[in-house]
């Protein structure tokens, strides 16, 4: 039987994604137009979960909003509000009456992917797993704890955040899990308890049959700017099997409802422009740029390799490249920005 439950961790509170996460909580980012849990909870109902618990802590009425009571994915969802963090396996504790029927995912919020989950059902079934990792191979190994496995995909260690010269292995974490009720059993309550530092030392500890499903599909921490960017470069890119809003005008440029752009505007695939934004005469915009919600580009303005956010007004002549403007920014007539620059302005 697939798994009908799952739990996505969407309480952290997003530091390395500052200034955008002061009023915008991580799991709320928007990629290509929709919030990272977004893209999660469409991935879940892809493959046949029902019902989803989602752990709360920062601004956890956006999230709770904008999600309600998961009807618009034909989802059951509930909230889990944690006051004080809990850590990621203390929240799944805390939520032991929701998962404790049988087999669950956890999910994390802020995790992009089109991981295969009835793949990896599959494979943990075969396995006779009590827990499954999703791995992922990466170039850059010191960015990411790695995994050690065996010839059977059978996990025998971990090493955090190894150097270059830590070749063993370059499969990471992804945070995307598949547990047998009865690792519920190990978490203690009401405390800080952590998955990477503890229950998977503990199960390896505890010699219980875990393994690693290595996944080919898309995956991308979303855990800061540079890896934000890329993220939605290579949804642009279609490299992200994930659902781009809108109606795509020809190829590689997605319009949603009630955006108006000017024939003498011209558009660089590939780019998104969000509902209802209008842009002017004269602007370029792309390619890979994203444009928010209700977002104003004047005339002449150039934008490419950009991240605008909800009801961001450009001026007339501004040259924009490489940024990310967050809410309701309002960026002056006649400037140039350069090269990952981060406004957050309010007006």
């Amino acid at each position: 039987m697939f798994p009908k439950r799952a739990m996505v961790l969407a309480a952290g509170a997003g530091t390395r994604l500052r200034p955008l996460t002061y009023e915008t909580p991580k799991p709320m980012v928007p990629v290509v137009n929709r919030p990272v849990i977004h893209h999660v909870l469409d991935n879940l109902l892809k493959h046949g979960v029902q019902e989803v618990m989602v752990n709360l802590h920062a601004l956890p009425e956006q999230v709770r909003g904008y999600c309600g009571d998961g009807s618009r994915w034909s989802l059951k969802l509930q909230y889990s509000l944690e006051p004080k963090l809990l850590g990621t396996a203390g929240a799944i504790k805390k939520a032991e009456g929701f998962l404790k029927g049988g087999p669950f995912f956890v999910m994390s919020g802020d995790g992009l992917s089109d991981i295969d989950l009835t793949a990896m059902h599959a494979f943990h079934r075969k396995r006779g797993a009590v827990a499954t990792m999703a791995v992922k191979r990466v170039d850059a190994r010191f960015d990411y704890g790695v995994t050690l496995t065996d010839g059977s995909q059978r996990i025998k260690g971990f090493l955090e955040k190894p150097s270059w010269g830590d070749v063993f292995s370059n499969k990471v974490n992804t945070g995307i899990y598949l547990f047998e009720p009865e690792i519920l059993k190990l978490i203690p309550r009401n405390r800080i308890y952590d998955f990477g530092h503890d229950v998977w030392p503990k199960l390896l500890k505890l010699k219980k049959p875990i393994y690693a499903y290595e996944t080919d599909s898309y995956w991308c921490d979303v855990g800061n700017l540079s890896e934000y960017r890329r993220c939605q470069i290579d949804c642009l890119d279609l490299k992200a099997k994930i659902n781009i809003p809108g109606t795509q005008w020809r190829k590689g440029v997605w319009i949603e409802g009630g955006a108006t752009v000017d024939p003498k505007a011209k558009l660089v695939p590939p780019l998104l422009i969000g509902k209802g934004s209008r842009v002017a005469a004269g602007a370029v915009v792309g390619p890979f740029t994203v444009i928010g919600d209700r977002a104003r580009i004047g005339a002449g303005a150039l934008l490419d390799h950009c991240i605008l956010f909800d009801n961001v007004a450009v001026g007339e002549k501004v040259r924009l490249h490489n940024c990310i403007i967050g809410p309701n920014g309002n960026v002056k007539e006649n400037i140039s920005v350069f090269e990952a620059a981060v406004l957050n302005i309010q007006q």
